[in-house]
């Protein structure tokens, strides 16, 4: 028997929460955040339910928690159609890279409440044990795996396995792998090829061990009267907070045009239709890695040649604001199968079915991201941890909506094939002192000579994977197996790279010249302001970045409040470094595959 039709529109108390927080008049609190994205409506809503009073101001609107335009950002199958919408979208345009002939990479970035965690693809990593090794040996201490991975656990409500205690029952974020609708094969056989190909099948890549093929987790309420909606972290955090907590202020349509000093104090933060929003503990930013560096810029902290050119006062001079950029590139491998994937369902009609079922039930193809398998490997021999995240798609598609013309069969699927620890860094710079000018943003993307050698292999890594499918009918078809020497693939990355929507490190966190906060977040050479959110990351963790930056948020609630950390987690402790092959050093995936011309 089918459900019963479930509301277009959350909870009524919520609803009237919006409405009273629209008319939040009060200009003074114990914090003032800027930013209700991924970071920013975690801060808020764990300083309000520490006792504290604060204000959260929000440039875009409130459209993602009602009106029916509503329904692109929270039915998870719709996750193309809010990132192409300018009242979601920030849509940074970037500078021409050089190393890809000049070509413009599109930089969205999540605007309204939510923020990110509301137009993105919903993949759910952690990243590696030793990404936060990584952090710490960079001068942040108490940013060990250690350290994070109570952090982790506290903010998830899993719906799978945890053999291992690494996961985490009942926080605010729900998080599921996908239940393959269909049961399509193609997901089984992608997954079975990481143990053909030698790289291993995983149970749970944020589990014990990430190196290998696995189902792929999505941020989707699992259960409860959202169930099959995407689990932003306006939805899993923010909006009950707002019903909770009368302290909390949450203001749409404000967007901060500066940060106010009293010496070196950040005492205020002003918006752009004039009104000013006082702070007596702190200022927070979390407006996100382009975003914040840009407003710590206009406001007078950053590079001192920079802030003369803007003409602004210098309050800090900070080299560090708006360098160290960076980003995850991808590729869309596409091929033919003889069947089995969903580009039945790319018609018309199906996709009114498919929204129609989603709206009684909450459930089937419109309730996942369809990305519900994927993996990590390592491109070479002497790579201590994966490098190279593989996202399998059961079609061939662009976010456009533009499907792979010509399969014999109709039939298709695609990998989304990157390599995560470029050595490329860009920057962040303001253009202008007027926040309405958009910020000159330079990712640098494939300035390094081992992004050329990394991509390459990453692509035949990923032609030999789909070569252990045990499907019919495979056939390359983009770029094509006529794609094979240096020099073709290089001609291919040029012109298909594109973001994976990760940028991040341009406040980083550290204890040397180049830093520009503590490891708790503050910013150093002021007082009463704080950076949270992914722009305090050093490197960037492997994988996709929602994740980690829930994580930080939450960590550095804590700090701000003065809370004790979440008690460790066992399995953390006893393997501080996570899995790593015993063997890395010497070859390149723990059991080669050996065929009649490479015997063992």
């Amino acid at each position: 028997m089918m459900k019963p039709l479930q509301s277009l529109q959350p909870r009524a108390l919520a609803r009237r929460a919006l409405r009273q927080h629209a008319a939040f008049s009060s200009t003074k609190s114990d914090y003032v955040v800027v930013g209700a994205g991924s970071a920013g409506c975690v801060v808020a809503s764990r300083l309000a339910e520490g006792g504290a009073s604060v204000t959260l101001l929000e440039a875009g609107d409130a459209s993602t928690l009602r009106g029916p335009l509503s329904i692109l950002t929270r039915m998870p199958t719709a996750l193309s159609m809010p990132m192409h919408w300018g009242r979601w979208n920030w849509a940074y345009e970037t500078a021409p890279s050089p190393a890809l002939d000049g070509k413009r990479v599109s930089c969205p970035r999540g605007r309204g409440l939510g923020g990110s965690s509301s137009i993105n693809g919903m993949v759910y990593v952690r990243g590696h044990a030793l990404d936060y090794e990584a952090w710490a040996d960079a001068g942040c201490r108490g940013w060990r795996w250690v350290d994070v991975a109570p952090y982790f656990k506290k903010m998830e409500h899993w719906a799978g396995d945890d053999a291992d205690g690494l996961r985490g029952r009942g926080g605010p974020l729900h998080v599921t792998d996908g239940a393959n609708a269909l049961g399509t094969p193609l997901y089984e056989a992608f997954q079975a090829a990481g143990d053909a190909a030698g790289y291993g099948r995983v149970a749970d890549y944020n589990g014990r061990r990430q190196e290998g093929l696995a189902p792929m987790p999505m941020t989707v309420f699992h259960e409860g009267p959202r169930r099959g909606e995407r689990c932003s972290t306006f939805a899993a955090y923010l909006e009950p907070a707002m019903d909770a907590h009368d302290a909390l202020g949450v203001v749409t349509g404000a967007r901060a045009a500066r940060v106010e000093f009293d010496g070196t104090r950040a005492v205020a933060v002003a918006t752009t239709d004039g009104r000013r929003f006082e702070a007596e503990q702190e200022v927070i930013l979390c407006a996100g890695a382009i975003a914040t560096p840009q407003l710590l810029q206009i406001s007078g902290v950053g590079p001192a040649d920079l802030l003369e050119r803007l003409g602004v006062d210098a309050v800090v001079a900070a080299e560090g604001v708006g360098a160290n950029l960076q980003d995850h590139l991808e590729f869309y491998f596409q091929f033919a199968v003889a069947g089995g994937s969903l580009a039945p369902y790319l018609a018309p009609w199906r996709k009114l079915l498919i929204g129609l079922r989603w709206l009684l039930r909450r459930d089937g193809l419109g309730a996942t991201n369809h990305f519900e398998a994927g993996g990590f490997v390592r491109s070479a021999a002497g790579k201590e941890y994966p490098d190279v995240q593989f996202h399998f798609l059961p079609v061939a598609v662009s976010y456009d909506g533009v499907t792979v013309p010509h399969t014999a069969s109709g039939h298709s699927f695609q990998l989304h094939v990157g390599c995560n620890r470029s050595q490329t860094r860009g920057a962040v710079a303001a253009a202008s002192p007027d926040v309405e000018t958009a910020p000159a943003v330079d990712f640098a993307y494939m300035s390094h000579d081992d992004d050329w050698t990394d991509y390459r292999a990453a692509l035949r890594l990923a032609r030999e994977l789909v070569g252990h499918m045990d499907l019919e009918g495979v056939e390359e078809v983009t770029p094509g197996a006529s794609c094979a020497t240096d020099e073709q693939i290089d001609a291919y990355l040029r012109e298909h790279l594109e973001s994976a929507y990760h940028p991040c490190g341009t406040c980083r966190m550290g204890d040397d010249a180049g830093a520009v906060c503590d490891a708790e977040g503050r910013v150093l050479g002021a007082e009463g302001l704080r950076v949270v959110d992914a722009s305090l990351f050093p490197s960037i963790t492997n994988g996709n970045l929602n994740a980690p930056t829930i994580m930080v948020a939450e960590k550095l609630s804590d700090a701000i409040l003065g809370n004790a950390p979440p008690p460790p987690v066992a399995h953390a402790v006893d393997h501080p470094r996570g899995h790593v092959d015993p063997k890395w050093a010497t070859r390149q995936r723990e059991k080669p595959f050996y065929t009649d011309a490479n015997p063992p």
